[in-house]
């Protein structure tokens, strides 16, 4: 199936993400972004358009057609309601999606979230007598590893980490512009970020940290290290469930735990990458 050619300032965009895994500059630095293929409804021609986001827990990302309160539904939007199978590129991973589009008590509840966490939803949504849709992306399950959009499991390992730094970063900038009340979607994105990194620590645990020790046995002591480290992370993880599970948690008593979270998870990320990124790359070139 033929692929469309995007507007020059998409594709700008598009080859900048895909080099860079995920990571932007200009307009679009410091969002939350992915680039979304969908079919054309009249085409049949693929057409790729970088989408800002926001996570939903594990299961689903959340998108918002608003085409800055313009009076039509953005051209992604229509093709999506009549092909509802798309493409995710997250700059980690490349996966098929179903899109859903959400309605009545649903759609406004996560509307509303959205419009707690950036005004300038609302602000669209003014703009246009049309209601802005807003759409689940969720992965449908494929057989086998996953799509990594890296070019080596050294590369992997790295574009996996740059991720949990870039959504922590973004999570502290939050924290910062929150106030005195914690956002129904900041919350969420906590709890997403924990859901992910226990998952991600437990693949290693499973398969990469066996497969190094395998392949270079004199990684012992760094592989025990790395485990115990994992250890203190998932209580640093529980810990922060335990703060955001209070019904009215003041954001100054959750910071603390993010920013001890970052701390230690910088710290391990940078050490699993001096220890295991050297073994993988040999392991792929050999």
């Amino acid at each position: 199936m033929p692929n469309s050619t995007p507007n020059p300032f998409n594709q700008q965009v598009i080859d900048e993400f895909r080099a860079n895994g995920g990571r932007v500059g200009g307009y679009f630095e410091g969002a939350r972004l992915l680039l979304l293929t969908t079919t054309g409804a009249r085409t049949g021609t693929r057409h790729t358009t970088p989408v800002a986001y926001y996570p939903d827990g594990s299961a689903q990302v959340l998108v918002i057609a608003s085409a800055g309160g313009a009076p039509q539904h953005p051209d992604w939007f229509h093709n999506l309601v009549a092909d509802p199978r798309v493409t995710v590129e997250n700059g980690v991973f490349t996966y098929e999606a179903e899109a859903v589009v959400l309605t009545g008590a649903q759609r406004d509840e996560l509307f509303a979230r959205a419009v707690e966490a950036d005004p300038g939803w609302a602000e669209y949504q003014a703009k246009t007598e049309r209601v802005i849709p807003v759409v689940a992306l969720r992965e449908i399950p494929r057989g086998g590893p996953p799509n990594f959009t890296a070019s080596s499991p050294g590369e992997a390992v790295k574009v996996v980490h740059d991720a949990f730094r870039r959504e922590l970063a973004l999570i502290r900038k939050e924290f910062a512009a929150s106030g005195s009340a914690l956002g129904a979607q900041l919350r969420v994105n906590c709890l997403t970020l924990c859901t992910g990194l226990t998952l991600h620590h437990t693949g290693e645990d499973m398969a990469l940290f066996p497969f190094a020790a395998d392949r270079s046995p004199e990684l012992a002591p760094a592989l025990d290290r790395l485990r115990h480290e994992h250890e203190r992370i998932a209580a640093l993880l529980e810990e922060l469930r335990r703060v955001l599970a209070a019904e009215d948690v003041d954001p100054a008593a959750v910071l603390p735990e993010v920013e001890r979270l970052t701390g230690d998870l910088e710290a391990h990320l940078t050490y699993e990458e001096e220890v295991l990124i050297p073994v993988l790359e040999g392991a792929s070139a050999s």
